[in-house]
């Protein structure tokens, strides 16, 4: 039977560029990690060879550098949006370009007294420690007239220590958990929130500002919630978004449930007064959901484990 060529994409993964912003003797640290997918009219390349519509994955590569220094880097969406538009619009058979960028945070390192006047400054603005907290992430995409911009964030662990019950659920001849009433809910977020600005007539987000709320929203509703189940600290998280951030739409979780298991100390003749806990890292619960504005159509794929 003969066959056709289906959906395809090319471009260069996982570029790391970091862009020092020098404001005097303070320094800013953007830290990325850019992969670009290009796709459009690349028949050819796949039937008989020819190369004559194919962008290197060297020059998209060297794109991703140089907008660095062109451009600078005022937020990883901003980033994307001008190496979608030059993609789409300086190539004529490529008709969609897609950038996903994740970002890495460093935080400031303060320095003592005495070792500041050691070196003979007032204070140290150029050394940098790692978060270890989450990486931020965004897509976008660009056909040519519209835009789609898929920012969040993965890995970001959250703990309540009390406050969370689980009880009342089905029970069969299988089940052996005790229902608990006070209970420890630990979870390592990873979300994805679509804006609703698709095209450049509208007024774009302020990107920066829009990321820094959404996550503090979804940590207030995390903490803020008396969680009788995971799901609904879940529907909290992404309501509290978006009934306080206009610019999104639709917000997707995938939420692991990082089990803490009370330990048995009778055997030592000890009381565990929810004080020591076992914490399991498999197996574990996974729950996922999407939280729309009333009258949005879903548009975040339901397995993120490749957005």
């Amino acid at each position: 039977m003969p066959t056709i060529l289906g959906q395809n994409q090319y471009g260069k993964a996982e570029n790391r560029v970091v862009k020092i912003t020098r404001d005097g003797d303070t320094h800013h640290i953007k830290d990325l990690n850019v992969s670009v997918a290009l796709s459009g009219q690349m028949d050819d390349v796949h039937y008989s060879g020819s190369n004559a519509h194919v962008l290197p994955t060297d020059t998209t590569k060297n794109t991703v550098f140089a907008f660095a220094k062109e451009h600078g880097i005022e937020s990883a969406e901003q980033f994307g949006i001008h190496l979608a538009r030059h993609f789409v619009t300086s190539q004529e058979p490529i008709k969609t370009a897609r950038i996903r960028i994740e970002e890495y945070a460093w935080e400031r390192i303060a320095t003592s007294d005495a070792n500041s006047r050691f070196i003979g400054s007032d204070e140290v603005k150029h050394s940098f420690v790692r978060k270890n907290q989450e990486i931020r992430t965004a897509q976008i995409t660009f056909d040519g007239e519209k835009w789609q911009v898929v920012s969040g964030l993965k890995d970001l662990t959250v703990m309540n220590s009390t406050n969370s019950e689980f009880w009342g659920y089905v029970k069969d001849k299988y089940t052996t958990l005790k229902e608990a009433y006070d209970r420890i809910l630990a979870t390592d977020v990873s979300a994805r929130w679509r804006y609703n600005w698709t095209s450049d007539e509208q007024r774009m987000p302020n990107w920066e500002k829009s990321y820094e709320q959404a996550r503090k929203h979804m940590l207030h509703a995390f903490a803020e919630t008396y969680s009788l189940s995971l799901q609904q600290t879940l529907y909290q998280m992404g309501s509290r978004i978006i009934n306080n951030r206009s610019e999104i739409d639709e917000i997707r979780f995938s939420l692991p449930n990082n089990h803490h298991f009370l330990v048995d100390l009778e055997p030592f003749g000890l009381k565990n007064d929810n004080e020591v806990y076992f914490a399991a890292d498999r197996p574990y619960g996974l729950i996922e959901g999407t939280v729309l504005r009333d009258g949005v159509e879903p548009q975040i794929p339901v397995d993120m484990t490749n957005l």
